[in-house]
């Protein structure tokens, strides 16, 4: 097809205006910052397009070779062709992987508009180029330097001639044409080789230093040999003083040609560093969900009667995070991981009470109730979604100020999008293949490389980076993972069909794409949608729920005063085993150890010793050893002998002689005691101190209420009000759905032609400015309706909506009655009434 039937695009809105509706829903979706709010046509799109925020949002999601490629236009010129470009990028020999890729690096480009323009006349946006060509300010990452016209702009003329004549050229009229002359000559690859031949070996060892960037150097006001060789012939050109540079037509050609030392145009591979059996992976990832329920359950135990106390400035203190990490028996870090998922889930949050602590929720008390695999995928699911970041827990914001866990600061927003980019490298792999975490990392500097390998003053690695060592981390914590390799409920939370085998297919260069049908079946490129989120957790549920162990209603009792549980317990035999006896050690199987305090707090929970015989003898798998017996019938025997009630508080027992025994022990003399009769001491100490004193001293006392009944001490759950889990902070705004994006382009191409229609011009008429709407009077509005009605054309308003939006419309009348016009709006593409004192102004469209 001819070029006069296409002509080439003037301007990024013309070349939008160009796009298909599916080209411009693609941009929307890629960059979803220009969407918000809808733009009213192509040329304010294209304007929002080449703000400095927006290209700089664009070009951070660029991978590495598509980055490369606008670096690469940077440096061309403006415009340049698709050949240029294409010898910048692959050099003079033309590197054939490189080649392959660039068709499919520049169309990622165009599609992002960042780049317009035909083949050739190929345009990077204003503002890239800006931000991406080398300036003494801003080196650019190519290592090239200014051309020669640029570091030649401030030179006298006088000199810029003795350079011609130096390297052998005709002088000229004027240094436009010398400084042309020599830039050809500087392009020319023969010519150069022949000139550069010449120079002595040390000028060419300077020429090597200053190659691949910076480009820039010093020198001192007499230079040496090597150097007044290079500057006589324009190698080298002073920008300052004391500051030579090599010009950038130079450089390419020592370099044949590439703007980039090493071109990148594949993504590094991710493979496989240990490969495990698939059923191996799965059973270890379901025994870390196993681990990884009880923690989550221990931690809120701990905290059930209200947990600590919240820092003024919010979060957990050090020493509270410390206690917590004693408590669960793992590293802070980790402990950091469990509170944070507890309240990523909704499972722990704030009380709100003037003595502020931290507490459990009613929803933990729901989330306890569902089965074990069910309470993992909701665990799972808030840990992939959400932004809050435990790893930087003892780090410092930008004021200095120490990051604590549950405190403010953590939201990492990259941290959702980097976790399931991570799963989904895993998932891209064989099943049971677990790669090197450094393979990933390398991956993923690869397909972010301005958010990529930036190491900070401490040497840490950037942001994206630690995410992703985090993620690998937790993953394994979790279950998503097992031994390294993604197990089938991990390949299920991300969207990946179960049923899918061996490695998925990759893109083959950096611009290809897998088919919109493969993201939900092979490797997603993007993150679920909530609902697709909690339905791919709901799947994954029920993956794992098979390889969970199923509970057990026994133990093993032992003589030596200690009962085993093999495997994990039911609710109520756990929840009554952990009041009779203490935890002495976990695993595989649980030991609890029964000790006189252990019986106590049963009784003082209210049963009876023979509730406790009849207890263990239920739920034994062996019988119930004679020590444990008499332990039990020990201390029931002695326990509520004493009873404690409030005098300031007393003690009394039918047995006179433990008082007396009691009043003669030194160690009562804190408490204060007097006889007040022979079987009540009265006391000085608060009941609870008394209680406390009386254990202390080996006795088993009672507490009584005031009508002198046993009371039964229950541990108090403490809940905090309903409380809902903290919002992911979202990275920019959300990528809009296909609803969205086709109202979005819609709105779009109608103002575009609401603006671009050609309209008669008129003698009385002034000329409008662009976006500016038609103002005629209403008698002349009305006029023009009925006109329009009786010959059937299409007119162009001015419209001012309830809200008080103005718009631009193209319209055709249909009837106009009772102070409103109803007619065909071309650019709602739908019948439409409008009130006449809302429209502003009218205009007659030009014929055709």
């Amino acid at each position: 097809m001819s070029t006069e039937d296409h002509p080439a695009p003037r301007s990024l809105a013309e070349a939008l205006r160009g796009r298909d509706d599916a080209s411009l829903a693609a941009l929307l979706r890629s960059r979803p910052d220009l969407i918000t709010p809808v733009p009213t046509d192509l040329t304010q799109l294209a304007t929002r397009a080449g703000t400095r925020a927006s290209v700089v949002r664009a070009l951070e999601r660029l991978d590495r070779f598509a980055l490369q490629t606008a670096e690469a236009l940077a440096v061309a010129a403006d415009p340049s062709s698709y050949d240029e470009l294409l010898g910048l990028v692959a050099g003079d020999a033309r590197d054939p992987e490189v080649s392959a890729a660039l068709p499919a690096a520049l169309a990622a480009l165009r599609e992002q508009a960042l780049v317009w323009g035909a083949d050739d006349r190929l345009r990077l946006v204003r503002t890239a180029r800006e931000l991406l060509a080398p300036s003494p300010q801003h080196p650019s990452p190519t290592g090239l330097g200014p051309s020669v016209r640029e570091a030649t702009a401030g030179m006298s003329p006088g000199r810029i001639q003795e350079i011609v004549a130096t390297v052998g050229l005709p002088s000229t009229h004027d240094s436009v044409s010398a400084v042309d002359a020599l830039t050809a000559l500087f392009t020319h690859r023969r010519k150069m080789k022949a000139l550069l031949a010449k120079a002595p070996q040390e000028s060419l060892e300077v020429l090597e230093r200053l190659v691949w960037g910076p480009p820039y150097g010093q020198v001192t006001h007499d230079p040496a040999p090597r150097l007044r060789w290079l500057l006589d012939r324009g190698l080298l050109l002073p920008t300052a003083p004391g500051t030579v540079v090599l010009p950038r037509e130079v450089a390419l050609h020592l370099r044949a040609g590439r703007a980039h030392r090493t071109p990148e145009p594949l993504p590094p591979a991710v493979e496989p560093a240990a490969t495990h059996r698939p059923q191996v992976v799965d059973s270890t990832a379901a025994g870390q969900a196993y681990t990884a329920l009880a923690t989550v359950e221990e931690l809120l135990k701990d905290w059930d009667e209200g947990g600590p106390a919240v820092l003024r400035a919010g979060g957990l203190s050090v020493r509270d995070l410390k206690r917590t990490a004693v408590a669960l028996d793992v590293p802070e870090p980790v402990a950091a991981f469990w509170v944070e998922l507890a309240y990523a889930t909704g499972l722990i949050a704030s009380d709100g009470e003037a003595d502020e602590r931290y507490a459990a929720t009613p929803a933990y008390d729901e989330w306890l109730e569902r089965p074990a695999a069910e309470r993992w995928a909701r665990l799972a699911q808030a840990w992939l979604t959400a932004t809050r970041t435990s790893g930087v827990v003892g780090g410092r914001d930008a004021k200095e100020r120490a990051l604590s866990a549950l405190g403010p600061g953590l939201d990492r927003s990259a941290a959702p999008e980097v976790r399931h980019r991570v799963l989904t490298l895993l998932a891209a792999l064989p099943e049971g293949a677990a790669p090197h975490p450094e393979a990933v990392l390398a991956r993923l500097r690869w397909e972010r490389p301005l958010r990529g390998p930036q190491a900070s003053p401490q040497g840490e690695d950037d942001l994206r980076s630690r995410l992703a060592r985090w993620t690998l981390t937790e993953a394994e914590l979790l279950g998503v993972t097992g031994r390294g390799a993604l197990s089938a409920q991990g390949r299920a939370l991300i969207g990946v069909s179960p049923a899918a085998h061996g490695r998925h297919p990759e893109p083959e260069g950096p611009g290809d794409k897998l088919p919109v049908h493969h993201h939900r079946t092979a490797t997603p490129l993007t993150p679920l949608s909530p609902p697709e989120q909690a339905v791919a957790a709901a799947a994954a549920g029920r993956l794992l729920a098979p390889l969970l162990p199923e509970p057990l209603d026994h133990v093993l009792l032992q003589a030596d005063l200690t009962a085993v549980a093999p495997g994990p317990l039911q609710r109520p035999l756990a929840e009554v085993l952990s009041v009779l006896a203490d935890v002495e050690s976990k695993g595989g199987a649980t030991v609890y150890r029964f000790t006189p305090g252990s019986v106590r707090r049963a009784l003082d929970a209210g049963r009876s010793a023979s509730d406790l015989h009849a207890f263990l003898g239920r739920h034994s798998r062996t019988p119930v050893p004679q020590p444990l017996a008499y332990l039990i019938d020990d201390v029931a025997r002695r326990h509520g002998r004493l009873r404690v009630g409030a005098a300031s508080a007393y003690v009394r027992c039918d047995d006179d002689t433990v008082l007396n025994e009691i009043l003669a022990d030194k160690r009562a003399g804190t408490l204060r005691l007097r006889r007040l009769a022979p079987t009540v001491l009265a006391a000085q100490a608060d009941p609870a101190a008394l209680l406390d004193g009386l254990r202390a001293m080996g006795y088993a006392p009672a507490a009584e209420s005031a009508e002198g009944d046993v009371l039964i001490t229950r541990a108090h759950a403490h809940r905090t009000p309903p409380r809902t889990a903290p919002e992911p902070v979202p990275d920019g705004p959300p990528i809009p759905d296909a609803t969205l994006l086709t109202a979005a382009v819609r709105a779009i191409r109608a103002g575009d032609l609401a603006s671009t229609t050609p309209r008669k011009p008129t003698d009385t008429a002034t000329p409008l400015a662009p976006g500016e709407l038609p103002r005629t009077s209403s008698a002349e509005t009305l006029a023009t309706m009925q006109a329009a009605v009786l010959t059937g054309e299409a007119l162009w308003i001015g419209y001012v909506n309830a809200e008080g939006t103005a718009s631009q419309r193209v319209i055709a009348p249909v009837r106009v009655e009772g102070g409103f016009v109803t007619a065909y709006d071309h650019t709602a593409d739908e019948v439409r009434t409008y009130p006449l004192h809302r429209i502003t102004g009218v205009a007659e469209l030009a014929d055709g």
